[in-house]
């Protein structure tokens, strides 16, 4: 068997290196925090072992397993290089399954249980980075912020949704309304920019008019601008935007500079809790040309993992606002917390979560 180092500054990251190297088929043989002469190539080392592969046999040849039998019938071994070559190669095999039985693998870096609580985060799909931070014993609560204020200066605030088609910005935003603005007796105001999609301003106006809520719906950001200055007199206003999928974010240059160029709107980003992390990733950066203050997270009911929210609120020291998880006006929606979002990511769910108010 054949051993090779691997030096990462995790253990998980050295592991990915040597599957991504070594393939499948090697085998774990240690893993453990490098040494101090080997510290400056990494913080782990994680050893592999490959078994020596055999060499194809030659083509238009008897197969190593008729030279072993011979002729059908007859009882004898056939003579020749290829029966020395697999005695050889059994006797191999037969030193190393012994070696291997006595070989004691140790859980990598630490306790069994430091272990198992790398598996737990790796499985809720945490960045690598924020696992070895919290199994070296930070609180996983304090790796990332949270912010459930509506508006960023003065007593008006101004508050604008953006994100992916189908991501929820809508009902979202009717729910941040009817909380905020019609159940706290503040005056409130809805101003749509969706004119892409079809009846999305009039679905939008039926919704206010049943919170009893004015709606305006502008077409371009100048006329957002002139609303805005309209509604003044309102404690809250909040924006509605159309979704831009990856291919037409183009379109939505005009309104994305807008934003950019409006310190003053608390501009939240609205993406399903559901995404893989790359794809949540990759959401997010195309969405960095409306500057948002915070990540609001939608569909936590279609939801598996958890651990990409919160990696991505620390990455890009965003604060996660909101979180929803059904269509209920406004009961599915409830201000972010580090502590019922820590619970989502160790796997304990709503009902747990809401009582318990603590990660397991």
């Amino acid at each position: 068997m054949k051993l090779k180092s691997y030096f990462s500054g995790t253990v998980e990251a050295a592991m990915e290196l040597a599957r991504r190297e070594l393939g499948d088929d090697a085998l774990l043989v240690n893993a453990r925090p490098a040494s101090p002469e080997t510290r400056k190539l990494g913080a782990f080392e994680v050893v592999f072992g490959v078994l020596p592969s055999r060499p194809p046999e030659p083509a238009n040849e008897p197969s190593a397993a008729a030279l072993a039998t011979g002729p059908p019938g007859n009882g004898t071994t056939a003579a020749g290089p290829c029966n020395h070559d697999i005695a050889g190669l059994q006797r191999e095999v037969a030193r190393m399954a012994q070696a291997l039985r006595g070989l004691h693998i140790p859980p990598p870096a630490g306790s069994a249980e430091e272990w198992d609580l790398r598996v737990r985060l790796r499985e809720a799909e945490l960045d690598p980075e924020l696992i070895e931070r919290v199994v070296q014993g930070a609180s996983l609560e304090d790796l990332f912020p949270v912010d459930a204020t509506l508006g960023r200066t003065g007593a008006r605030s101004v508050v604008a949704l953006v994100g992916p088609p189908g991501a929820g910005k809508t009902t979202t935003l009717v729910k941040l309304a009817a909380r905020h603005g019609l159940a706290s007796r503040r005056p409130a105001h809805i101003v749509s920019t969706d004119v892409f999609r079809i009846a999305a301003a009039d679905q939008l106006r039926t919704l206010a008019s049943i919170l009893g809520i004015g709606c305006t719906v502008v077409e371009t950001p100048g006329a957002l601008s002139q609303a805005l200055e309209e509604q003044r007199g309102k404690d809250y206003v909040f924006v509605d935007t159309p979704g831009f999928g990856p291919q037409e974010m183009e379109e939505g240059a005009e309104l994305a500079y807008w934003f950019a160029s409006q310190p003053g709107i608390d501009t939240h980003l609205v993406l399903p809790a559901s995404l893989r992390p790359a794809d949540l990733s990759a959401a997010v950066e195309r969405y960095q040309i409306f500057r948002p203050s915070k990540l609001l997270f939608t569909h936590l009911d279609e939801a598996a993992c958890f651990g990409a929210l919160v990696t991505e609120a620390a990455r890009r020291s965003l604060p996660i606002s909101f979180l929803t998880a059904g269509q209920r006006i406004p009961e599915d929606l409830e201000p972010a917390t580090r502590e019922r979002l820590a619970a989502l990511v160790y796997g304990i769910r709503e009902h747990q979560a809401m009582s318990a108010g603590v990660a397991a």
